[in-house]
């Protein structure tokens, strides 16, 4: 559970609520992430737009490789 004030699905509401169900829907398991956006979903789906922009331009492979270096120079442990 984050160590930040949430609104989990159980309570969410219109659009948050939206990308709750659609997630699961699509036998996603982000729910934690969107959990973690739940006070700015609006911020979250910017997020999302520019990782999709990002994303566009390379192969998952590539993707992935940028990915994992960029957590490694931000000494990211998760």
């Amino acid at each position: 559970m984050p160590f930040i004030r949430t609104i989990p699905p159980s309570e969410a509401i219109g659009e948050l609520r939206e990308l709750y169900e659609s997630d699961l829907a699509n036998g996603a398991q982000r729910a934690r992430v969107i959990e973690a956006w739940s006070l700015r979903p609006d911020v979250l789906a910017a997020w999302n737009a520019l990782i999709a922009a990002i994303s566009s331009h390379l192969d998952l492979r590539r993707f992935e490789l940028v990915t994992v270096v960029a957590a490694s120079r931000a000494k990211c442990s998760v």
